[in-house]
């Protein structure tokens, strides 16, 4: 009896479990999805404008392009829908007088809706965000703040959180506005030029600091250009993630596609040396390779194989010896292998993405390894999907 009752569970309970899919692009996707993760809702059910949900969201819609999986379209509209009334209007905390950059990474879902259905209420709330742009304070310079409340302070994250929209939109309703392009390079070079490693610095590794305060008065800022004291390595995983994908979107013809790749090709180098000639991956403070305290962070350096393997496969970044792509494949190798878990129930965790680094206090090296790491934080899972899509496409 024992062994029929056990043979009839066996045949039923497969039909019950999600199995695992072959590709972790469609793994990563559909386990934020299982989640609720990016649906445009905040943990308490709210509706809620989030970067983050952004990410995820281009992610998907890579993935849509990719498998023809309607459920991916379908999430990414639902999710638009909860912070869009029907009228156009931005709502969950969205507030123009905050001048946050960072609620401005979903401006790029709303341009892909407005261009899949033709529906107005999308364009209306794009117009929403390219109107904040236009009163967005800037340093003396030009380079936007990263927030009103971050006085002359341009972050890396900045970068990717209002440039890949400003150039979509730019591209979409203003393709001739030759100003709107020389800005939106403006903003790419600013940073990079503020805020990459002198010769003369310590653990001068040749990339960007987190960031830079034009004014000089933050606590962090550094006598000679304001900058921040460390590489903190999501941010640069912002920035170099922006540079791939704003080179998808500005013309060849315009000037600023060539500055933004001479830096791509500056940096893309650096990058790939930076990483721990053990593992693969990249430190959480790269400044500070192997410091007490310091550890393998799971998020940059998702972004990184993203912006690498993405960078290659178009021909931003040239790879003669092909090492960018081995080193882009040694570090996923190593992403798969130490910070997905599996759940048991078909769908899949992901580990070691530190929750947060801000440059509101010191910028030391203590804070950022104070700050701890979360379970399937969306910054790193949106990251995975990303260069899983792109290490697939090898």
């Amino acid at each position: 009896m024992e062994y029929v009752l056990l043979a009839v569970l066996a045949s039923i309970l497969p039909s019950f479990a999600v199995a695992r899919p072959s590709s972790y692009a469609v793994w990563a996707a559909d386990s934020a999805i299982a989640r609720g993760q990016g649906n445009g809702l905040d943990s308490t059910g709210k509706a809620s404008v989030s970067y983050e949900h952004g990410e995820l969201q281009w992610g998907l819609k890579q993935l849509y392009d990719t498998t023809g999986n309607q459920s991916y379209f379908n999430y990414i509209l639902a999710g638009a829908n909860n912070i869009v009334f029907d009228n156009g209007t931005v709502h969950g905390g969205y507030t123009l007088t905050d001048y946050s950059l960072d609620p401005v990474r979903t401006g790029p879902t709303f341009l892909y809706l407005y261009q899949m259905t033709g529906q107005s209420k999308w364009k209306t709330a794009a117009d929403t965000f390219r109107k904040q742009l236009e009163t967005h304070p800037r340093t003396a310079q030009g380079q936007y703040w990263h927030k009103l409340r971050y006085y002359n302070q341009g972050w890396l994250d900045g970068i990717y959180m209002g440039d890949i929209f400003y150039a979509q939109y730019t591209k979409d309703f203003q393709s001739s506005n030759t100003t709107a392009w020389a800005d939106i390079t403006s903003q790419f070079n600013l940073m990079f030029q503020n805020s990459i490693q002198a010769t003369g610095d310590a653990n001068n590794i040749g990339l960007l600091y987190h960031g830079y305060d034009y004014s000089h008065t933050a606590a962090w800022a550094s006598a000679d250009r304001g900058h921040s004291p460390e590489v903190w390595d999501r941010a640069l995983g912002w920035y170099a993630m922006a540079l791939v994908d704003a080179l998808d979107i500005i013309p060849n013809s315009q000037p600023g596609h060539a500055t933004l790749l001479n830096i791509l090709q500056t940096i893309a180098p650096k990058i790939r040396d930076a990483a721990d000639p053990s593992s693969g991956v990249w430190w959480l403070v790269m400044t500070r390779a192997g410091h007490s305290g310091n550890y393998f962070e799971s998020s940059g350096s998702a972004m990184f194989v993203y912006a690498l393997l993405k960078g290659v496969r178009l021909g931003y970044i040239p790879d003669t010896d092909g090492s960018i792509v081995k080193a882009a494949r040694k570090a996923y190798e190593y992403m798969t292998s130490h910070w997905v878990v599996s759940n048991g129930d078909g769908s899949m965790g992901w580990t070691n993405t530190v929750e947060v680094g801000s440059l509101s206090g010191n910028g030391t090296y203590e804070y950022y390894i104070s700050v701890p790491t979360d379970l399937n934080d969306l910054k790193g899972l949106a990251a995975f999907l990303l260069a899983s899509i792109e290490y697939e496409k090898l």
